[in-house]
């Protein structure tokens, strides 16, 4: 009899652990555009019981070299498609786990010292001396500037004025300390700003498609747990969160424009 009291009472101390195991801590790079937003995320998300995320971010150009150079990483979100097909081709991504996660736009911010910028033609004024923007070789923020900017036929006229910066977020910083008169950053980074001001958000035909798509890597040794975080990334908390900070969420019914056949909605 005491041995089967002594089994109740082991039972009801361990019963809610014995064959359950806590989430694990995975860590996610990321676009340095999204830092705020998954910052209320992962919060979010552990207060739901999913777990620690640690997240990485940084230009995802810088994150996609990190990440064929071997970084244990457990999910990629890059702020264009380019970015992760280099991650791909290099044999990193789990088979079938690509998504196209969110949309941005692009938006001009000015100085407080700045002429009123209302059109992008403004930006070729004479007042507008340094035009702050991602790498346009590299940053996918500067790659979509550029884009826009050539196919508004202004990138000739606007070049010898550009200061390419390491991401997006150095942009904004770039005209937040004066070192910029205007820069061309993301609708998502104006939530940042506190010296910058918004000109406008691009839009119209000739506005770049941007999207933004989410990975497992192969390597993760935390399967089950990055699957469940992409999967609340796609879900209505997160979605609420996102668009707080200025980004629409991709609808699964909406077929993905990627590079050659990498992102698909799932």
């Amino acid at each position: 009899m005491r041995n089967v009291l002594l089994g109740l009472t082991l039972l009801a101390i361990l019963g809610p652990t014995v064959g359950s195991t806590a989430p694990a801590t995975i860590t996610v790079s990321a676009a340095i555009s999204l830092s705020d937003a998954l910052d209320a995320i992962g919060q979010t998300y552990r207060a739901s019981g999913g777990g620690e995320v640690r997240f990485n971010v940084g230009g995802s150009n810088v994150l996609a070299r990190q990440i064929v150079n071997g970084a244990p990483v457990d999910l990629f979100i890059s702020a264009d498609a380019s970015q992760m097909k280099v991650v791909e081709d290099a044999g990193a991504l789990a088979p079938g786990s690509a998504v196209e996660l969110l949309h941005n736009q692009l938006a001009v911010v000015t100085s407080s010292s700045a002429p009123a910028i209302t059109t992008i033609a403004d930006l070729a004024q004479p007042a507008i001396r340094r035009l702050a923007l991602g790498d346009p070789q590299a940053v996918p923020a500067g790659v979509y500037a550029k884009q826009y900017l050539e196919a508004v036929n202004l990138w000739t006229a606007l070049e010898p004025r550009i200061v390419p910066v390491a991401n997006v977020r150095a942009a904004l910083t770039a005209v937040e300390t004066g070192s910029a008169d205007a820069a061309i950053v993301y609708r998502s980074d104006v939530n940042a700003a506190r010296q910058a001001r918004l000109a406008f958000v691009v839009s119209g035909s000739q506005a770049p498609r941007i999207a933004y798509p989410a990975a497992i890597l192969k390597r993760t040794t935390h399967l089950a747990d990055a699957e469940r975080f992409l999967t609340f990334l796609r879900g209505a908390a997160a979605a609420a969160i996102f668009r707080r900070y200025g980004f629409e969420p991709a609808t699964a019914g909406t077929a993905p424009r990627p590079g050659p056949g990498l992102v698909r909605q799932r």
